[in-house]
């Protein structure tokens, strides 16, 4: 159960991925949202100053590689209080949001900015004369791409105002199609749930391996599995053996002395961790695209945020470890490129859980509540919190906490098998 804190000052805090061309992520945009206004905390007056910006940084960017970039949003006032010195140039972006006035001494904010090397972003562009004086300062330029319709004249219209020289970034590209046909054009970037979305292939067969862990994946559903069988399936993969002494074995954990076999590391971490250690590590082996690793982190911090929300919720009747399982497998389609049917097939589950994954039934509305979160979607978020009887407070816990659960689950998922050699 998540306690109450009082002083813990709420910051809604998501990150979206901005991906390259061949889908490796390039950076993130950082989404900041305030928990009883339901207005971007940079855009309160009261609160919107340096200090606050950089708290959220050092909470959002937790667990994220340095040399990837950070793009922060910046509303007028900010701009012109120059905030965005109080964050580090090499690695953030100040993202000029689409609602900026360009006066004059807007425009002279940014110059200083500019001027000391900061990379300028321009949000939201799509046409809008109002918008063109910034766009001689921009660095990069991102294009909404769905005021535009994903229409094909008016994306062409609108890069043809765009200066030479700028780095084009397509925003809010929601589906697979768009991103193929946006790749053709001039942009280099591209931010959006498209990567989250399923590219079907049709025919497309499953390798041996893969299928392997689908099984292995159904059989740590079950309730009964028990401790000697969890063993059994550890100790088939030596990569999965080494990994998971490596998670245990680390400071994270606090042990006093050094686990080796597989039977203490069990007695160690308890069945539940241990299982939810082994399907966090089986989901990170499904790296069939470059996205992969993007989408495994999702699914790792779905997955705890909603075991954790069943624990501090009002919900009486629901199964954390069902809430685990549909956050963890709610990405399968879109990593296996194969239709959610079709892979339940061979990953059969409790039938709440097929019911979520297929788009139906309360869970999958618990599962509406982390995805309205991912995407900064905070009016809905805050609607779903209020049903299921969860402060905004408690909520922005729980969400830090999974992350950095997420983070040291993948950290010793990924460790690689060559490491172990």
């Amino acid at each position: 159960m998540v306690q109450k804190n009082p002083s813990f000052e709420t910051l809604f805090i998501a990150r979206q991925p901005v991906f390259r061309s061949d889908e490796t992520v390039w950076g993130y945009e950082l989404l900041f949202r305030s928990n009883e206004e339901n207005v971007a905390v940079v855009d309160n007056e009261a609160q919107a100053t340096s200090s606050v910006i950089a708290d959220g940084l050092a909470l959002a960017s937790e667990g994220i590689n340095p040399d990837l970039k950070i793009l922060i949003n910046f509303p007028e006032q900010l701009l012109i209080e120059d905030a965005g010195f109080a964050l580090p140039k090499d690695r953030c972006i100040i993202e000029i949001l689409e609602n900026v006035r360009a006066m004059d001494e807007v425009l002279d904010a940014a110059r200083r900015l500019k001027d000391a090397g900061y990379t300028l972003a321009m949000d939201d562009y799509c046409g809008q004369a109002e918008l063109k004086p910034f766009l001689e300062l921009a660095d990069i330029v991102k294009v909404d791409i769905l005021a535009l319709n994903a229409n094909p004249g008016c994306i062409r219209s609108t890069l043809a105002s765009i200066p030479e020289g700028a780095m084009l970034l397509a925003e809010k590209v929601e589906d697979v199609a768009t991103f193929n046909f946006l790749k053709k054009k001039k942009f280099s970037l591209f931010q959006g749930f498209f990567f989250s979305k399923p590219e079907i292939i049709p025919g497309k067969k499953l390798s041996s391996s893969i299928i392997t862990k689908l099984q292995i994946l159904s059989e740590l559903s079950k309730p009964d599995l028990e401790p000697a069988r969890l063993g059994e399936i550890l100790r088939s993969d030596p990569s999965l053996t080494y990994r998971l002494f490596r998670y245990i074995n680390s400071a994270g954990i606090g042990l006093q002395e050094k686990v080796s076999s597989v039977k203490r590391a069990i007695d160690m971490m308890g069945m539940l961790q241990a299982k939810q250690w082994l399907r966090s590590a089986l989901i990170a082996d499904f790296n069939t695209t470059p996205r992969s690793g993007e989408l495994a982190y999702l699914a790792v911090q779905r997955a705890k945020f909603l075991e954790s929300v069943c624990d501090s919720s009002n919900l009486d009747d629901c199964v954390p470890d069902s809430l685990f399982m549909t956050g963890l497998f709610s990405l399968l389609d879109a990593m296996l490129g194969l239709k959610m049917n079709e892979i339940l097939k061979l990953l059969p589950l409790e039938e709440s859980v097929e019911q979520a994954l297929m788009g139906e039934g309360r869970l999958h509305d618990l599962l509406r509540l982390v995805s309205s979160y991912e995407r900064g979607q905070w009016e809905e978020t805050f609607q779903r919190l209020q049903k299921v009887g969860l402060e905004s407070s408690q909520a922005e816990l729980v969400y830090v906490q999974s992350r950095n659960w997420a983070l040291k689950m993948l950290g010793s998922a990924h460790a690689s098998s060559a490491d172990a050699r």
